[in-house]
């Protein structure tokens, strides 16, 4: 009996404290820490993806800025090419209205030389135009036209084409000399000096030609141009000595002072 008395308290006491175990509350600490940590994990998590964001947009925009100032960079290099074009241009027009206003006042000078008329027995004077007939009526033509294409039409190009083609059709002509000089002119007007020196070149070798100090006077002012001073002497001092008393001398003389 006694032992069923122990018994049955021992069962009593165990069931007491199975009751307390199950009725004891769950702790509100444990919950509480449980939703912070979960509340603070959000704002994290969206603090986090707002900060991702705004590095996009300022990565975004910092690509933009660099892409519109390359563009700028290239928009002003090309302004630029475009201003050294225009000043180019400007001064390739200034020179080429140089030249042609050269070219017109020679022109002029010989167009009124042409104009003169040449008496009978001055045949051997040098400022009489040699050359000026041929019975070949083939190569008349061939020169004047030549000569036409500077005079009236103010074809340079074309004039040049003619009398290079004169030359090799008529190698011997009496319009020789002056088809070297009107082709040195040329180029001369065209600062073409290496072609004009040699055109020049060609009619100083004609020493009966009318024209032969004229030429030297041209070869003048092409050394003087290229800044060979003492060559450009030479020559004028050479047209003063060969001919005193021709208009080609007192430019010459000009041009020695």
């Amino acid at each position: 009996m006694f032992s069923n008395l122990k018994r049955l308290i021992t069962l009593t006491l165990l069931a007491s404290a199975a009751n307390s175990s199950f009725a004891a509350p769950a702790p509100v600490s444990d919950l509480s820490n449980n939703s912070s940590s979960q509340a603070s994990s959000a704002r994290t998590a969206s603090s986090e993806s707002e900060v991702q964001r705004l590095e996009r947009l300022l990565e975004t925009r910092a690509r933009l800025q660099v892409q519109m100032q390359q563009q700028l960079d290239t928009m002003a290099l090309e302004i630029n090419e475009l201003r050294g074009q225009i000043e180019k241009n400007n001064y390739d027009m200034q020179q080429m209205l140089q030249r042609q206003r050269e070219l017109f006042v020679e022109l002029d000078r010989v167009r009124g030389e042409m104009k003169k008329p040449v008496p009978a027995a001055a045949s051997n004077d040098e400022d009489v135009p040699q050359g000026t007939f041929s019975s070949d009526a083939d190569e008349q033509a061939a020169y004047q036209n030549a000569v036409d294409l500077i005079l009236k039409k103010r074809d340079y190009a074309g004039a040049i084409a003619a009398f290079q083609q004169f030359q090799k059709d008529y190698p011997n002509s009496n319009f020789a000399p002056n088809a070297h000089y009107w082709l040195g002119q040329l180029y001369f007007a065209k600062k073409q000096d290496k072609e004009a020196v040699t055109s020049f070149a060609a009619v100083v070798s004609y020493k009966e030609s009318n024209k032969r100090a004229d030429a030297l006077v041209k070869l003048g002012d092409i050394a003087k141009r290229n800044n060979n001073e003492a060559q450009a002497k030479k020559y004028y001092q050479q047209v003063v000595d060969e001919y005193p008393t021709s208009a080609s001398a007192k430019v010459a003389s000009e041009n020695l002072k």
